[in-house]
C-alpha cells in the first residue's frame, strides 16, 4: 500500500523508472519501527491490557449484534453517585486511567465504556450516529440499574456526551465537556469526502505519520503518550487492520455529518467547560481550504462562545494545555472536575 501511494505521487511528476528510485530511497529513509517485535493486535484489542477489569454488554447497532466493553469501578462513597466517561475518536476508555483513579479516590463510581466502533468493543460495518451511541450507553446504564449520572466527555466524546444529555436530560445531573469537538459546524468549511478516499488515506498511514498526527494534540509530547501509537501500529500489523480502518472512516463521517453545536443552548443541566488553551484541533484539517483553517479550531474562542450559548455553564481555561487535559495535566483536571461535581447545583 505504501508503494502504491508513492507511485501515484511519482507518476504525476516524473518517469516510472524514476519513481522506483524514489520509492527505494523512501523505504530506506523510513525510521525503524519502535514496535517491530511487538505482536499484532486483533480488531477487539484482546491482548491489550486495560487499567481495570472489563465487562461486556450485549447490544446492537443499526440492527447488527454488537458487544460494548466497559469498565465499572465501584464507589467508595455510595452517596457520591456515578460518573460516565466518553472517550475521543482516536482513543479508547483506557486513556481515562488517571481520571478514574482520581474520581474513585473522591468516592465516585465510574463507568468507562468503549463505544461501539472503538477499543475493545465490536466494530460493525454500518453507518454510525451519535444518537445510537448515546442510546447504547443509556441501555448499558439501565442494565446496571443506574438512573442518574454525571458525564465527562473529551474530544469526539464531547459530541456523544452532548447528544446523550439532550436525549436523556433526566439522567444527566452534570456535564463536563473537555475540549469537545463539535463547538463549531465543520460541514460549512470541510468538503465532504467519499468513504473510498478516506479509506485510501487511512490505509496509507505509517507509524511516523500517525505519531505526528497524535503529536498535534499535545503541546509537549511525553514518552507515556507512545502507548497510543503502539496500539495503532500493532493493529496495523495484524490481519484485522482493513476492518479497523473502515470503522475509522465510518466514524469520521459521523463527526462530519452530525454537528451538535445547535444543541448547546438546549443543555439545561450545569455544564463545566474545561478547555486547554493550546488546542488548535481542526477536524478534517487536511481537507479544509487554507483560509478556512485560519478561523477553525480556536479552542480558547470556542470555549467562550460555548459558555455564552449554554444557559448554566462554567468555563475553566487551562493554560499551556492542549486537546486532552486529563492526560496532560491530570492533577489540575481532577481537582477542577471533582470541585464541580461536589458543588451543590
Amino acid at each position: 500500500m505504501r508503494f502504491s501511494n508513492l507511485m501515484v505521487i511519482c507518476i504525476g511528476g516524473m518517469l516510472l523508472s524514476a519513481c522506483t528510485t524514489v520509492h527505494q530511497v523512501q523505504i530506506e529513509a523510513q525510521p525503524q519501527s519502535r514496535y517491530a517485535n511487538a505482536s499484532p493486535l486483533d480488531l477487539r484489542l484482546s491482548a491489550w491490557p486495560y487499567p481495570y477489569p472489563t465487562k461486556e454488554f450485549k447490544t446492537s447497532l443499526q440492527g447488527q449484534p454488537a458487544t460494548m466493553v466497559y469498565m465499572d469501578i465501584p464507589a467508595v462513597d455510595k452517596q457520591k453517585g456515578v460518573v460516565v466517561l466518553f472517550h475521543g475518536k482516536n482513543f479508547s476508555s483506557d486513556y481515562w486511567a488517571p481520571t478514574i483513579a482520581g474520581l474513585t479516590a473522591a468516592g465516585y463510581r465510574v463507568i468507562a465504556p468503549d463505544q461501539i466502533g472503538f477499543g475493545k468493543s465490536s466494530k460493525p460495518d454500518v453507518p454510525y450516529h451519535f444518537d445510537d451511541l448515546a442510546q447504547n450507553t443509556q441501555a448499558l446504564l439501565k442494565s446496571l440499574g443506574i438512573q442518574k449520572v454525571s458525564v465527562i466527555a473529551n474530544s469526539m466524546g464531547g459530541m456523544v456526551g452532548i447528544r446523550f444529555a439532550r436525549l436523556y436530560p433526566q439522567v444527566v445531573q452534570k456535564l463536563v465537556l473537555e475540549n469537545p469537538l463539535g463547538l463549531e459546524d465543520y460541514s460549512k468549511d470541510i468538503p465532504p469526502q467519499t468513504n473510498d478516499n478516506l479509506l485510501k488515506l487511512e490505509m496509507a498511514q505509517t507509524e511516523s505519520s500517525y505519531r505526528r498526527f497524535l503529536q498535534s494534540y499535545f503541546p509537549v509530547w511525553q514518552p507515556g503518550f507512545e502507548q497510543f501509537v503502539e496500539v495503532y501500529v500493532r493493529v496495523q500489523k495484524g490481519p484485522d487492520y482493513p476492518a479497523w480502518a473502515k470503522t475509522s472512516v465510518l466514524t469520521y463521517q459521523m463527526i462530519a455529518e452530525k454537528p451538535v453545536v445547535a444543541d448547546l443552548p438546549q443543555l439545561k443541566m450545569p455544564v463545566l467547560l474545561v478547555i486547554g488553551q493550546k488546542d488548535r484541533t481542526v477536524f478534517g484539517r487536511r481537507f479544509a481550504p487554507p483560509e478556512a483553517v485560519k478561523s477553525l479550531g480556536n479552542f480558547p474562542e470556542l470555549g467562550h462562545k460555548a459558555a455564552q450559548a449554554i444557559p448554566n455553564a462554567k468555563l475553566v481555561p487551562l493554560d499551556n494545555v492542549g486537546h486532552i487535559p486529563h492526560i496532560e495535566a491530570p492533577e489540575i483536571f481532577i481537582q477542577t472536575v471533582v470541585d464541580f461535581l461536589n458543588a451543590k447545583s
